[in-house]
């Protein structure tokens, strides 16, 4: 019989699965607890659990936690990249900034991706396989642990596309903002997406709180095709469509996310194209100077020409920030630790 991923549950389901193994309902706000507030490493923890109960757990039900393979440390702003080893001998990473404001943890929500973007090392050697909801989590709750200091924003935007992973995103976005756990704020929730436009619909429908991410790169059709596969399946405008939707449905302002490529998508003409694509959204534009990786030809834009862009659009009333780059020393773009742990390995 397949074991029971018991962090992938929530407290109603914790709940059900005490009683089934004979034990009284408050065991469940223990196991609970333990799981997801004191973020316990195994069944053995448990210390107030009856052995016999924990016994039953353990025979019953897999319990996911992450294994340390390296734990890397920025000397330039702190920022920490870690890569994990999950229970099939996969590895995914993650990373912890640190703000004035709070901690904040980004995760991988996939082993690989699927989704080709031309300027990223997630998606060099494809789509694996999906991260459950349990996967997810402790990516959070293990750096938790070991820094001994509270996460308060977390951002699902490394490996992976999280609206390819529906559902389990879905349970994992409820497990973190629930009241018996972390319970972080949903309006501290960043989902980044590519565009997968009915994904896009049903997360509105859904009414959560979370911030969603576009990741858009381009201000025009053609140019997206040339950087981003999924342009050829979903047209801009029907994606700012789905983006218009989900304002619609939640009240929750929408970021975009927009790297700059040298000589590909930072000019002012591309600057003046983004504005009167996005020009009547209430929206937040988010810079990135890409980082370059070795399988690719495309280079960062340098800082005059990323300031005059933002410039441009402030003119023309967008709301854009350029993002501090973080991590620059310690492989911080998204994929390229885990791909140079692969390729070494």
């Amino acid at each position: 019989m397949e074991k029971t991923d018991i962090k992938s549950l929530d407290y109603e389901q914790v709940q059900s699965l005490v009683l089934e193994l004979g034990e009284k309902g408050f065991r469940a706000k223990q196991l609970y607890q333990w799981m997801h507030e004191k973020l316990a490493e195994s069944f053995d923890e448990m210390t107030n659990l009856p052995k016999g109960l924990r016994a039953k757990l353990a025979e019953r039900c897999a319990y996911t936690c992450h294994t340390v393979v390296q734990r890397l440390v920025s000397g330039i702003d702190g920022t920490e990249k870690y890569l994990f080893r999950l229970s099939d001998g996969n590895v995914i990473e993650s990373v912890l900034m640190r703000y004035h404001h709070g901690n904040s943890v980004c995760i991988s929500s996939q082993v690989g991706c699927r989704m080709g973007c031309r300027f990223c090392a997630s998606t060099l050697g494809g789509l694996t396989r999906e991260l459950s909801p349990s996967e997810m989590l402790d990516q959070i709750y293990r750096i938790q642990r070991i820094t001994g200091e509270r996460v308060s924003n977390v951002v699902v935007m490394g490996t992976g596309e999280p609206l390819d992973n529906y559902e389990n995103l879905l349970q994992f976005v409820r497990l973190l903002s629930d009241e018996h756990g972390l319970h972080i704020s949903q309006r501290n929730i960043t989902v980044s997406t590519c565009g997968i436009v009915e994904n896009i619909r049903r997360l509105a429908d859904e009414r959560l709180q979370i911030t969603l991410a576009l990741s858009l790169h381009a201000s025009s059709q053609e140019k997206r095709k040339e950087l981003m596969p999924i342009a050829y399946k979903y047209e801009i405008h029907e994606v700012l469509d789905a983006c218009r939707y989900y304002f619609a449905q939640t009240g929750r302002r929408i970021t975009f996310e927009y790297s700059l490529v040298g000589g590909v998508n930072d000019t002012q003409e591309d600057a003046a194209g983004l504005s009167r694509l996005i020009g009547d959204m209430n929206c937040h534009v988010n810079l990135i100077p890409v980082n370059p990786i070795k399988e690719r030809s495309y280079v960062q834009s340098n800082r005059a020409v990323i300031e005059a862009f933002q410039n441009k659009l402030e003119k023309n009333g967008i709301n854009a920030t350029i993002r501090r780059e973080m991590g620059r020393d310690i492989n911080g773009a998204c994929g390229q630790l885990r791909k140079s742990y692969i390729d070494e390995n």
